[in-house]
């Protein structure tokens, strides 16, 4: 973190406290209480009217004429922010995103208790990939030019030279958007399939890039109208992901579940997820390549 940004983010969070130590600095930034002192020292020199507390529960405070008015955001547009950083924290815990949750706090003097929680399972290899997306978003910022392998879903190995442009969540996974020198062209890289990534120098960025991205997006969206029979023991499934208008109730035990998916093996692993509750009745296309899907799974086994 840049001296300004850690700066700023001092005042915010006395801003939301009375009191906060050295110390507390020192772990959040991960600087030593020097540095701390040091930075007190430039906001005072600002004229910000920072002090300090002596005694055991003493520290830097913030005088409370100087705390702004708030009038832009209320306690409930408050509590929104931190209920979507928290969502995101979940996904990719970095400092960076703690230290804007307590600058939004110092925001208002209010406690706030979320009404609506997410939560997301911590996987072991989320660690790995939160390395890996802080290292992208540096190289995004810097303009550094990546070069890595990457390993394609039948195991192909390839090298690639890419000039970063975005880190992307789509359905629980991350990628990352670039547009690859060896092949002349904008794509998008699965992140848990980079291998050995590392800066190779600089880049001048495009500025087509952002439509490009969109463009995409938009192909990879190509969808078959798929119906499904399903059990009412995945009906709750169906209705989260695709909404309660989609599934129709046909027997005691069954309904009928119209839904788009793409043609691919991810739409496969999908489905064979949910066994023997869910039976694809149209279209025949669809059914033939879902099953061939299958018998390549059940190959292994023979």
């Amino acid at each position: 973190m840049k001296k300004i940004e850690r700066l700023i983010s001092i005042v915010m969070i006395l801003l939301q406290k009375e009191v906060v130590s050295a110390s507390e600095f020192s772990r959040l930034f991960h600087v030593t209480k020097r540095t701390i002192q040091r930075d007190m020292e430039t906001l005072s020199y600002a004229n910000i009217p920072i002090y300090a507390e002596y005694g055991a529960e003493g520290g830097y405070a913030l005088m409370e004429e100087y705390k702004f008015d708030k009038r832009l955001l209320n306690h409930k547009d408050i509590e929104n922010i931190l209920i979507a950083l928290g969502g995101f924290e979940g996904l990719i815990t970095n400092q960076e995103i703690q230290t804007t949750i307590q600058k939004i706090k110092g925001m208002t003097s209010a406690d706030i208790s979320p009404t609506l929680d997410l939560t997301f399972y911590d996987w072991v290899g989320r660690s790995q990939i939160n390395e890996e997306i802080l290292y992208i978003r540096q190289a995004i910022e810097n303009n550094w030019l990546l070069k890595f392998e990457y390993v394609d879903q039948i195991g192909n190995k390839t090298y690639r030279l890419v000039e970063p442009y975005k880190v992307h969540f789509r359905e629980l996974h991350w990628y990352l958007f670039g547009y690859s020198l060896e092949r002349k062209d904008y794509r998008t890289f699965k992140l848990t399939r980079i291998l050995n990534i590392q800066k190779d120098g600089f880049f001048v960025p495009r500025t087509d890039r952002e439509f490009k991205h969109e463009k995409q997006h938009n192909e990879q969206k190509k969808l078959v109208n798929v119906q499904l029979s399903i059990d009412v023991a995945v009906r709750d499934q169906f209705i989260e992901r695709y909404g309660k208008n989609a599934v129709i109730k046909e027997t005691a035990r069954s309904y009928l579940a119209t839904i788009e998916l793409p043609e691919n093996h991810y739409a496969y692993q999908f489905l064979a997820g949910f066994g023997n509750k869910v039976k694809i009745i149209k279209p025949k296309g669809f059914i033939a390549k879902y099953v061939n899907f299958l018998e390549g799974a059940v190959e292994l086994y023979k």
